[in-house]
């Protein structure tokens, strides 16, 4: 069955993805070139699709004692999609402060274009109307994700880069998350420095995860806990942001003792205290039921946990959004066909396509033929087993 799983989850990946849960993934750069401190590298781009209005123009190199933010976006990239409206808002906030933003992508114009033209979900604008607040470019040789995106590491979109007045990269990350550094560098009181060894511990976690990744894969769990126990002896500070990766390494900690077959007590205790965290939030639910897919994967029994998030998942899926309900139905579907419970699975993945559309949906058919396929390999193997008996 462990083979299914390995198909299952290239499907979800898709699917969770183009839902907005990740961010939206590019080639990583081997060797990292632009921190934090750096000089800006000065902007290529070849088409703006606004005109430029409210001295929001074109920009080439920075000027002295004004703020931007080069941000980078595509428009297959549904989290792109949705940080849009806040970067309007944060545009607008700041309108005759000294502050642009410049959204980048390395789509053709053409293809900008035609999205500008539709309109925005659950707006009364369309793309163009809504993004005119701020500077919308493209730039198709991608010289300027070269310069930013390739050059610092990244590889996820959306992705911002904060240039302060004097024209060093102050901040890097993902736009929602962008108020207060902007606020403090606005301000003045933006410590570059503390942010610095910040990013340093970040891009230490993320080396080590990628150890850490390669372990779990040969089966190494043992030594894939040792590598996150001296990852989290080398945390320093108790910024917010150093308590998330905490928390993030702990979690994962306990991600590998399950992957390694440990179904101790406080395994168990652990995963339940994050499921009843999770109840009444349906995204929150519904990647915590991705991650135990993740494990299964890995040929783990999640035991009693398994049928607890099931019973989560259809507590919190008649209060969900729309985005949300199909991954909800194929979470209960692929954890049901886990447990060989094919009629349960197969009802909530039937569910699941009522609920999708276009590409989507039609993912969404592949793994009901999958689980569909599972539910007759018992069938197979003893039609075959009483054949073997009747040649004897």
């Amino acid at each position: 069955m462990t083979r299914r799983y390995f198909r299952f989850a290239a499907t979800l990946a898709c699917t969770v993805a183009a839902t907005g849960f990740l961010l939206a993934s590019r080639p990583a750069s081997a060797e990292v070139t632009l921190h934090i401190g750096d000089k800006a590298p000065a902007l290529d781009i070849e088409h703006y699709v606004h005109d430029p209005k409210d001295g929001l123009g074109k920009v080439t190199d920075f000027e002295k004692d004004k703020i931007y933010v080069v941000e980078f976006w595509a428009t297959w990239c549904g989290p792109c999609i949705a940080s849009m409206p806040h970067l309007a808002e944060l545009q607008n906030q700041y309108r005759g402060e000294g502050v642009q933003i410049i959204s980048i992508s390395d789509e053709d114009v053409e293809t900008v274009d035609e999205l500008m033209a539709k309109d925005y979900p659950e707006k009364d604008q369309t793309f163009g109307e809504l993004t005119s607040a701020y500077t919308i470019t493209t730039d198709p040789d991608a010289s300027v994700s070269t310069d930013y995106m390739l050059a610092a590491g990244q590889n996820g979109i959306p992705c911002a880069f904060l240039v302060g007045k004097t024209g060093l990269v102050e901040w890097i990350g993902h736009p929602m998350e962008m108020d207060e550094p902007l606020a403090e560098v606005v301000a003045g009181t933006w410590d570059r420095e503390a942010y610095k060894e910040q990013m340093k511990q970040e891009q230490q976690m993320l080396a080590a995860m990628q150890k850490i990744n390669q372990l779990a894969r040969a089966g190494k769990f043992d030594d894939a806990i040792k590598v996150v126990d001296k990852v989290l002896e080398e945390i320093k500070g108790d910024s917010p942001k150093s308590e998330m990766i905490r928390e993030q390494l702990t979690n994962f900690r306990y991600n590998l003792r399950l992957d390694a077959g440990d179904m101790s007590d406080e395994v168990i205790s652990f995963f339940r205290k994050q499921i009843a965290d999770a109840k009444g939030d349906a995204r929150a639910v519904t990647q915590f039921g991705f991650g135990l897919m993740s494990s299964m994967q890995q040929g783990t029994d999640p035991g009693p946990l398994a049928a607890e998030t099931i019973a989560a998942l259809e507590a919190d899926v008649d209060k969900a959004d729309d985005q949300i309900k199909p991954l909800m139905y194929l979470c209960i579907a692929q954890i049901s066909a886990s447990m060989s419970d094919f009629d349960k699975a197969i009802a909530a993945q039937t569910q699941a396509i009522e609920l999708s559309e276009g590409t989507q949906k039609e993912r969404m058919q592949q793994m009901l033929d999958e689980i569909k396929e599972m539910a007759n390999e018992p069938a197979d193997e003893d039609a075959k087993a009483d054949d073997a008996k009747a040649a004897k």
